[in-house]
């Protein structure tokens, strides 16, 4: 079993932050130059800007949403300086304001989902773990208590292969968890050690 992570079942801006990054600066640059040859100072162009701002908040959280709300607002103020525009205060407020918002609130909320996304994810692992370490606890505990049960009535030959048996499938079940897990530094050492003890007790039995 392969986990999938948050970032494999992601949305394509979070899959690809790089391909997020060049469409945010396309929209920017578009933007800009639709600003610049079309429409007056009353137009409402500049909030197309909320476009590439929301997409950079979504893909990478607070800091970079915020960041792109200035980006948005430079955009605006160089607008201004080329056009030679005066906006009086309530102007740039309404300009200004909703991009550093949109970038702020998406940012936010962006990040406290990755946030439940990567625990939720680490909750089913954990729980996977779990299950596997109770199935191997019960299977070797109960081919203990076999031999046990066998070694106690003098039956020394089921005894050694019950102990035989429950080595083998201890290590089948500790080698597929090694491989689950990217077979971990030491792995092998621990499912060859426990593939000897199984063979060293068959022989003798």
């Amino acid at each position: 079993m392969t986990f999938i992570t948050v970032r494999d079942l992601g949305p394509w801006f979070r899959r690809w932050p790089a391909a997020s990054v060049t469409v945010a600066a396309a929209l920017y640059a578009g933007f800009f130059a639709l600003r610049l040859t079309t429409g007056g100072p009353s137009d409402t162009t500049s909030m197309f800007y909320a476009l590439p701002i929301a997409l950079l908040a979504v893909t990478f959280g607070l800091v970079v949403g915020l960041a792109a709300g200035l980006v948005g607002v430079g955009l605006v103020v160089i607008w201004a300086v080329v056009d030679h525009v005066g906006l009086t205060p309530v102007g740039w407020a309404t300009r200004v304001v909703p991009l550093l918002l949109l970038g702020a609130l998406l940012g936010q909320a962006a990040d406290r989902l990755h946030r439940s996304e990567a625990e939720r994810a680490r909750l089913n692992k954990a729980a996977h773990w779990h299950r596997q370490a109770a199935e191997i606890n019960d299977s070797i505990v109960q081919g203990l208590a076999v031999a046990k049960w066998s070694l106690e009535g003098g039956d020394l030959d089921t005894a050694l292969r019950v102990v035989s048996d429950t080595l083998d499938e201890a290590h089948t079940m500790v080698s597929q968890l090694l491989r689950d897990a990217g077979l971990e530094p030491g792995g092998e050492h621990a499912t060859s050690s426990l593939g000897a003890l199984s063979r060293t007790v068959g022989t003798r039995s």
